[in-house]
């Protein structure tokens, strides 16, 4: 009883606090304290988001197409390159800075020489995502490898197990939990950068839409794709915490069985 109260609670705080911010902003928009040319009310949000939900779900298939894609290869990328460094130290050693380099250069200055050098098809998009994606999941899963179970290791090690055999039935289970951790962070980012790559060139997406709208100065209808953005990512990552749960059965057995 204890803990699904505590469930319950997790979920009624953060729907409040939401529901008080809303209620604060489209009162501060009806006593004019928000002129609706500058920041358009929740409701009007609203009424754009559902005047235009046709339009809107055929640009999230395109801007969700280019993330799923991107997803897939950078963390198939990231998970193999993590593999390699973890098994090879000189490499780990090599190309470990240079990861590190490739995250302090901002998306919005690669996203214009994608658009040069790939044009204003799918590629560039679904490349800024791979970038995007790469990092937190290459690094994550090094973190993991990192924090494996020294007792088993040496068990497999002491039963005459090879390097492969201990990678694979120790470092890799071990480090499940920040190959997801990874996932996340790189789900949240593939829907940003996809509509970035989308406002420097493109035919459809949520970010063609939005420079469209924004000409006309249709704010109410830039809120709408931001909340419906915000809303795809949450659901992205809701899907990646299932995936983990199913994947991960050992773990939140055991932290049941602790409570």
């Amino acid at each position: 009883m204890k803990k699904r109260f505590q469930n319950i609670t997790n979920w009624i705080a953060p729907c409040i606090a939401v529901v008080l911010l809303l209620a604060v902003w489209q009162i501060m928009c009806l006593t004019g304290a928000l002129p609706s040319y500058m920041l358009p009310s929740p409701v009007q949000v609203v009424q754009a988001l559902m005047g235009d939900f046709p339009l809107l779900m055929e640009h999230a298939k395109a801007t969700l197409q280019e993330a799923f894609l991107g997803l897939f290869i950078g963390i198939a990328g990231g998970f193999l390159l993590a593999a390699m460094m973890e098994q090879c130290s000189i490499l780990y050693k090599a190309l470990y800075p240079i990861l590190v380099i490739t995250q302090t250069i901002p998306t919005v200055a690669i996203a214009p020489l994608l658009v040069l050098w790939m044009g204003y098809g799918i590629a560039p998009k679904v490349t800024l995502v791979v970038l995007i994606s790469f990092f937190p999941v290459a690094v994550g899963m090094l973190d993991g490898f990192r924090e494996a179970d020294e007792d088993g290791i040496r068990l497999l090690r002491a039963m005459g197990a090879s390097g492969w055999q201990i990678f694979w039935h120790v470092k890799v289970p071990g480090s499940l939990s920040h190959f997801f951790g990874g996932v996340r962070l790189a789900v949240s980012y593939s829907m940003v950068g996809a509509v970035i790559s989308e406002w420097l060139g493109g035919f459809s997406g949520l970010g063609v839409y939005m420079t469209r709208v924004k000409k006309s100065y249709a704010y109410d209808k830039m809120f709408a794709v931001i909340f419906l953005i915000t809303a795809l990512s949450l659901l992205l990552m809701k899907c990646v915490s299932l995936i983990q749960y199913f994947s991960m059965p050992w773990a939140h057995k055991n932290i049941e069985g602790k409570r």
